[in-house]
């Protein structure tokens, strides 16, 4: 269980202590702006220590990879590229930053990211975190699904379960990107029904119908006014109940994500007033806050602490 406390806390790594160490490490140089940084390790070595450490966990080594994607520099790979050039973290690393900041570049940038997620992937064929990277791209540069779909098909093969990729592809499917609300719930309902108990996939579904208030918040008029109401729907109960009863309450294994899930199920159960059960999601939770779903609401932070006060979970 997270350890409870009053203040908030939003951070990219979540609740995962290593992979907040490791980026202290890679901002260390840059904070100590000359002061000894010469002394310090290059700011690839804690990213190379907490992937090696990670090993074929690829739910945590997808979340990981994810993160440091966003704040390792390219130079910084390509040193350590330099370094140890039969690492295949670094071939890894080097693709999944290269995805990221091609993402709003140009055409010229998204080709050499697509070249390189996919040879990372063959030179480590277990590994999905290049293909999901590449799949990330591909949803922000708006390609049509169906070009993603053999990338889809690897990454499932690689790992079935992965809570990563198929949170990429429910934001591919959301209205609010590429897709249709008939899309995104299909999908959802999809891959939950096939999950094993205690597979944080059970909350698909109310990731779907989340996208579906969001959409309906952003479209403005008599959806927006109406949007509360999708939260009482005969269906979202039974969102609810899968959620409860297909993670929630079956013990599972703590996964990479589960603060995620756990801000979107204390939501869902804030928003559909089922106040008691919320209650126990928020205990669980602790001070950790992700922004979405709660950006939906005027005031997350503030939203976030008041229901946490009020279902008595602080």
């Amino acid at each position: 269980m997270l350890r409870r406390s009053t203040a908030v806390r939003i951070r990219p790594e979540l609740d995962d202590y290593e992979l907040s160490q490791a980026l202290t490490d890679i901002r260390a140089p840059h904070q100590l702006q000359g002061f000894g940084a010469d002394r310090t390790r290059p700011a690839w070595q804690p990213v190379a220590d907490l992937l090696d450490a990670t090993g074929t966990d690829w739910d945590r080594r997808t979340h990981r990879v994810s993160v440091l994607s966003r704040v390792l520099s390219p130079a910084a790979v390509d040193h350590w590229r330099n370094y140890a050039p039969d690492s295949v973290d670094a071939v890894v690393m080097r693709a999944c930053v290269q995805a990221v900041r091609a993402a709003p570049g140009s055409v010229k940038e998204v080709g050499q990211a697509q070249t390189s997620c996919v040879r990372a992937a063959h030179i480590h064929p277990g590994d999905p975190a290049a293909l999901i990277a590449l799949l990330e791209l591909m949803r922000e540069r708006g390609l049509p699904t169906r070009r993603a779909s053999p990338i889809w098909r690897e990454i499932i093969r690689r790992d079935p379960g992965n809570r990563g990729a198929h949170h990429v592809v429910l934001r591919y499917l959301s209205p609010r990107a590429h897709g249709s609300v008939s899309d995104v719930t299909t999908f959802a309902w999809h891959a939950a029904s096939h999950a094993p108990p205690g597979s944080p996939l059970a909350l698909l579904p109310l990731a779907a119908r989340a996208e579906h208030f969001a959409h309906a918040l952003d479209s403005g008029g008599t959806k927006a006014l109406g949007a509360h109401r999708i939260w009482h729907e005969k269906a979202a109960a039974s969102e609810l109940d899968l959620a409860l009863r297909g993670w929630f309450h079956t013990a599972p294994a703590p996964h990479a994500a589960a603060v995620s899930d756990l801000n979107m199920l204390a939501f869902a159960l804030v928003k559909a007033r089922w106040l008691p059960d919320a209650a126990r999601v928020f205990q669980r939770l602790g001070p950790h806050m992700t922004m979405f779903p709660w950006d939906t609401m005027e005031d997350p932070v503030k939203s976030f602490t008041y229901w946490r006060q009020r279902t008595g979970a602080v």
